[in-house]
């Protein structure tokens, strides 16, 4: 068995250590790196990354939808929530900005799991079939009116 499926944080830091020496030059050859499972992870990576920015952009629909369509139950924790979903996304987005491109592949997803979250949070039968927001709003600071 390999360290790799046997400790893989004292994998990982050997393969940081093997990839930094490699990189100055300090070894001769290869054969210490797992490539195969370097390639992987830093792919997993990726894919981290994109499910947090789902997750985040679900989470501040399902309380945009909240805000829009219960206006009576307007909270502050509410209004907290949509602006730390908000901060946190577009931090998501300033720190792997090709992230930018792909933001119209999860909304769709995205609310799906937010007006399910929120129909079954609140009782509302009459959210929208499809998203009633624009990426720019979903992302900016405005709230939903009235």
């Amino acid at each position: 068995m390999s360290e790799y499926s046997q400790d893989f944080v004292a994998w990982a830091e050997r393969q940081a250590d093997l990839l930094r020496r490699r990189a100055a030059g300090e070894l001769a050859n290869d054969a210490g790196l797992d490539w195969l499972n370097l390639a992987e992870e830093i792919e997993a990576v990726g894919r981290s990354e994109r499910r947090e920015l789902r997750s985040r952009m679900a989470r501040l629909l399902q309380h945009l939808l909240k805000w829009q369509f219960q206006p009576e139950h307007r909270s502050r924790s509410w209004q907290s929530t949509i602006m730390t979903q908000r901060r946190e996304s577009n931090a998501l987005l300033m720190d792997s900005p090709s992230l930018q491109s792909t933001l119209a592949d999860p909304l769709p997803h995205a609310y799906r799991d937010a007006r399910a979250d929120a129909l079954a949070e609140t009782g509302l039968l009459d959210l929208p079939q499809g998203c009633p927001f624009e990426v720019g709003f979903v992302l900016g600071e405005e709230l939903p009116g009235p």
